[in-house]
């Protein structure tokens, strides 16, 4: 088993395609550090819960009685059951439908039925995990020691808190099963090489360029960035860059759109109400990535989210959820998805005769441009760099 690769090359094929890497990839990478679960809006009270997968483990996330987050392994204290098939609901307690125990919201043990006089429950409780919520995102970590989550929340909870994600509503969720493996669908995410060819509907409101690490020069993206931070500056809304910092999971990036363009709609016009604490619509597109699961856009009307979810080595299922004002009412949800689907379904089907090129006898590990996919790089870098770290 190996992923050592060379510097500015794609990994080695077995890096996407041997079982016995996707397995490690679990352990090192999806299992020590923080994972997007899902929003603050689908925890809006006490005992709203979502269930969130990652590999062989299942953890439940809930808003408390105390108006806290908590996430417990769903791994009933007795004999192991899970306490619920479930992806969302709403409850007063969990009792494991194998032998009835009752846990509370909190995780600590309230009724074990038939277990004898003295039966010690304090000391049973279902396992904790760690969770941190941040600007209407929650984030989970399996780690007992979670690395720093204080970075990532300096440099995207001030950019992101005016968009009002914690006040919103998931208007459209859909849901994705891609045949390929989660890194090659992130190495997608974090280059637009592929960008003029293949998503025309994209590429109306966003330019082709920008992403971290191109070097590529284009006068008309670099005005309009100007132009558009000088603006936003001026009314107090952030747009600071921080890309990965030395080496970090994270990044965040307020970028302009297109002339005439307000959001990322087929017209550029916004199809719901000002998120948030908004009052201009000039806000360009803020794009958050967390790794190594999330990315988001989130404009002045509407936000996204991209949640990535490993189920083998060829597999992975991709959630992407949009969001609008609480309030909003009624939204007409073709204009709200159509970009974003018509782009998703074309990075699904890229993806997908990607790696099945890459699952082939022929293919071997090729050159990553210098000038368009310092992002890619920059992504390998962090994998080895995690992968390794274990």
């Amino acid at each position: 088993m190996t992923t050592a690769r060379t510097a500015g090359m794609s990994l080695p094929q077995a890096a996407y395609t041997d079982p016995d890497v996707y397995d490690a990839d679990l352990e090192r990478v999806f299992a020590t550090g923080w994972l997007f679960a899902g929003h603050t809006c689908e925890l809006d009270e006490p005992g709203r819960w979502i269930a969130v997968d990652i590999g062989r483990d299942r953890v439940l996330v809930v808003r408390g009685d105390d108006g806290a987050l908590h996430a417990h392994h769903d791994v009933c204290a007795h004999r192991g059951s899970r306490l619920t098939t479930d992806d969302r609901g709403c409850s007063r307690a969990f009792v494991c439908p194998y032998h009835q125990w009752v846990y509370g919201l909190d995780g600590r043990l309230r009724s074990a039925r038939l277990m004898g006089d003295g039966f010690p429950s304090a000391s049973y409780r279902l396992a904790p995990v760690a969770v941190r919520e941040l600007a209407g995102l929650v984030f989970v970590c399996l780690a007992g020691t979670p690395p720093d989550f204080d970075g990532f929340a300096a440099a995207v909870g001030p950019p992101l808190e005016p968009h009002g994600l914690a006040g919103a509503r998931i208007a459209v969720r859909d849901r994705y099963r891609v045949r390929a493996n989660w890194k090659t669908i992130v190495e997608n995410n974090r280059e637009c090489y592929h960008c003029r060819g293949s998503h025309p509907e994209f590429t109306l409101s966003n330019f082709d360029a920008g992403t971290h690490g191109e070097v590529r020069a284009n006068p008309r993206f670099e005005q309009a960035v100007a132009a558009a931070r000088e603006r936003w500056r001026r009314r107090g809304l952030p747009c600071e860059e921080v890309s990965f910092p030395g080496g970090a999971w994270y990044r965040v990036s307020r970028m302009p759109l297109r002339e005439g363009y307000l959001t990322e709609t087929l017209d550029g016009g916004p199809v719901a109400p000002l998120m948030g604490t908004l009052t201009d619509p000039d806000t360009g597109s803020l794009r958050m990535t967390s790794l190594p699961n999330l990315w988001a856009h989130a404009d002045c009307d509407y936000a996204t989210t991209t949640r990535l979810t490993p189920v083998d080595a060829g597999t992975t299922d991709v959630e992407v959820c949009y969001l609008v004002r609480a309030d909003a009412g009624d939204v007409d949800t073709d204009a709200l998805t159509a970009v974003w689907r018509a782009t998703s379904a074309q990075d699904w089907a890229l993806c997908e005769n990607n790696w099945a090129g890459i699952a082939s006898r022929g293919y071997r590990p090729g050159p990553l441009s210098p000038m368009v996919e310092g992002s890619v790089e920059a992504f390998l870098c962090w994998y080895a760099a995690t992968f390794d770290r274990v």
